[in-house]
């Protein structure tokens, strides 16, 4: 028999902090992000090291509330480094947690979502799920494609929050996801923007290696050319070009801060470089979102923007005005990572939607392998 209440935990380690949530079916009875000083963190060799510590950080969070970790029906782990897989809500298994455990793929803090999870899960019997990982990959053949054989366009997405936000559009419009065409820009640190087509995220900018719009702090696509010749200057490491592209790139490198309430008052001030800065970033965003939109063959019910900076009303109604011709743009500020993988595992626990299992096995391995 199913039952009618279920308490969920979830678990999202981020490079800085631990964010837990505790759920009573869909409401949130906690939640806190536990922040960690770089002090904290440089007692570990690498990222794998910090398990126990982050572990300890949930089990003491728990305990000072009040919450009694026998409570709760099952464990829900953000998730990341794992081989590229379709997307849902998955019951972690023993492949699923050695391969997030050993980070093979990405070293991030993401991944040890799953490790907890997992564990606690053995510990007090109970399931442990992963939600929408980054590693969701739903791209159309055609989106992997460049000009160069083997390489290909990879789908690294804030593809948590994405598809949360489109059930939630859907759901507030009375519809289905699988239903409805959307561009989803996700405007945080770094910024997707993703065509979902009846329920698959078809195509995305790569937030991960260098690809899209130029974000807070990362650089977005830039001149094959000169990268190529920034590269052999020899004025910087293979590290260093690295994090140009991944954290040091965008807004902070122009302006030395990547912080948009500072950037919006610079703006205020008139601040020139600023403003032409902020609204580069802007218009290269809104030409993702026109890729997109030809990537859905002009089929498109809403775009929706989320994400911390559509918290920003200048951000908004600038990117607004390029693009609100191609749909209706529905704003949904902020992200719910946390309630993602809480709605996930509960789908599943009420027969909503069926766990799916990881193999391993990429959904895409090379042109070769299918043809």
């Amino acid at each position: 028999m199913v039952k009618n209440n279920y308490r969920i935990l979830s678990i999202n380690p981020g490079s800085t902090s631990t964010k837990i949530g505790v759920f009573d079916n869909e409401e949130c009875v906690f939640k806190v992000n536990i922040l960690h000083s770089n002090t904290e963190l440089s007692q570990f060799s690498d990222i794998s090291s910090q398990r126990e510590f982050r572990l300890n950080t949930v089990l003491k969070s728990l305990e000072e509330n009040n919450i009694d970790i026998t409570s709760i029906d099952a464990f829900s782990g953000r998730g990341g480094s794992l081989e590229c897989l379709k997307g849902g809500t998955y019951l972690i298994n023993g492949l699923m947690y050695t391969d997030a455990k050993e980070m093979k793929i990405v070293k991030h803090p993401s991944a040890l979502g799953i490790v907890i999870a997992y564990e606690l899960g053995k510990k007090y019997g109970k399931p442990s799920f992963c939600v929408n990982p980054p590693d969701v990959d739903e791209f159309i053949l055609e989106a992997r494609i460049t000009g160069i054989p083997n390489i290909y366009r990879e789908s690294r997405i804030h593809a948590l929050n994405q598809k949360e936000i489109a059930i939630r559009y859907a759901k507030k419009i009375k519809k289905k996801y699988e239903d409805l065409n959307l561009i989803i820009c996700h405007a945080g640190g770094g910024i997707s923007v993703a065509a979902h087509n009846h329920g698959k995220m078809i195509d995305c900018n790569d937030i991960i290696n260098g690809d899209g719009p130029m974000a807070p702090n990362r650089s977005g696509a830039l001149p094959a050319k000169a990268l190529i010749n920034l590269c052999f200057s020899k004025k910087y490491s293979e590290e260093e070009i690295k994090a140009l592209v991944s954290k040091n790139g965008g807004l902070l490198a122009h302006l030395g801060t990547d912080d948009i309430k500072e950037i919006d008052r610079r703006i205020e001030n008139n601040d020139k470089k600023a403003k032409i800065i902020y609204d580069s970033m802007i218009y290269q965003i809104a030409k993702q979102i026109g890729a997109m939109y030809a990537s859905l063959k002009g089929n498109c019910t809403a775009i929706i923007l989320t994400g911390g900076i559509s918290n920003d009303e200048y951000f908004v109604k600038k990117l607004s005005k390029y693009v609100k011709k191609i749909a209706k743009v529905v704003v949904m500020p902020g992200e719910f990572e946390l309630e993602a993988l809480s709605s996930g595992a509960l789908r599943v626990l009420t027969n909503e939607e069926k766990a799916l299992s990881y193999t391993g096995v990429k959904v895409f391995n090379g042109l070769e392998s299918i043809i």
